[in-house]
C-alpha cells in the first residue's frame, strides 16, 4: 500500500500535469522554431498533458517521486539544415523549462509565504500551499539535473555531443546504443554495489540550487 500523504500525492499530480508537459512542450516548441515540424505533426506542440504523459512513467512519479514522460520525436537532419546547434538547443529547452518552473514556484516562498504561515501557524491552506511549492521546486530541479546527464536517451547526451571535442563525441557515439541499459543498471543495481548516481552526482548540485531558490 502506498505511503503517500494527501499533500505529497497532490504535488506529484501537479508535477505530472505541469512540469512534465511543459518540459516536453519546450522540446517541441524549440524544434518547431528551428524548422522541424515533426513534433507538430505528432501532436506534441501542445501543453495538454494527455499528449505527453507516459503511463508507466506517470505511475512511477506518483509511487516513487521520480518518473518520465513520452519523449518528443524530432528530425535531426531538418534541425541541422537550420543550424548545427539546433539539436542542442532543442535538448536544452526541456531541462531549462524545469529550472524556470522551479524559479517561478520558489518566488512565493522567497516573497514571504513562510513568514505568513509563521504568523498564522494554524492555517492549513498556507501550510499546504507551502508544502506543494517546496515539492514542486524539488522535483523540477531533480528532473532538470537528471536530464542533463550525458547518457542517451537523456537530453544531456545531445547537449554534450554538441559541446565536446571530436574525441568526446566518439566516446558518446560508442556508448549511445547502450545508454538505456547503462541508466537502468546504474539506477537500479548501482546502490547494491555502492554506486549511487543520485547521491554522488545529482543531489549535491540539487541541494545547492534548492537552498539558493527557497532560501535555506
Amino acid at each position: 500500500m502506498l505511503d503517500l500523504d494527501l499533500t505529497t500525492l497532490i504535488s506529484r499530480l501537479i508535477v505530472l500535469a505541469t512540469a512534465f508537459s511543459v518540459h516536453e512542450f519546450a522540446h517541441a516548441w524549440t524544434a518547431n522554431y528551428f524548422g522541424d515540424d515533426t513534433p507538430r505533426l505528432n501532436g506534441r506542440l501542445t501543453l495538454n498533458p494527455a499528449a505527453h504523459l507516459d503511463p508507466l512513467g506517470s505511475l512511477m512519479l506518483i509511487v516513487a517521486g521520480f518518473g518520465w514522460a513520452k519523449p518528443v520525436q524530432v528530425n535531426p537532419y531538418a534541425l541541422q539544415r537550420r543550424s548545427p546547434a539546433a539539436l542542442m538547443w532543442v535538448a536544452l529547452a526541456g531541462p531549462m523549462s524545469n529550472l524556470l518552473m522551479a524559479i517561478v514556484a520558489a518566488l512565493p516562498l522567497r516573497l514571504g509565504l513562510n513568514a505568513a504561515y509563521a504568523v498564522y501557524p494554524g492555517n492549513f491552506a498556507l501550510a499546504t500551499v507551502s508544502e506543494l511549492l517546496y515539492d514542486f521546486v524539488f522535483i523540477n530541479l531533480l528532473l532538470m539535473l537528471f536530464n542533463l546527464l550525458p547518457i542517451s536517451p537523456l537530453d544531456g547526451d545531445k547537449i554534450a555531443d554538441y559541446l565536446l571535442p571530436p574525441a568526446g563525441k566518439d566516446v558518446l557515439a560508442k556508448m549511445r546504443p547502450y545508454g538505456p541499459m547503462i541508466l537502468m543498471l546504474v539506477i537500479v543495481g548501482g546502490p547494491y554495489i555502492g554506486i549511487d548516481l543520485f547521491q554522488w552526482i545529482i543531489f549535491p548540485p540539487l541541494r545547492f540550487l534548492y537552498r539558493l531558490l527557497v532560501g535555506f
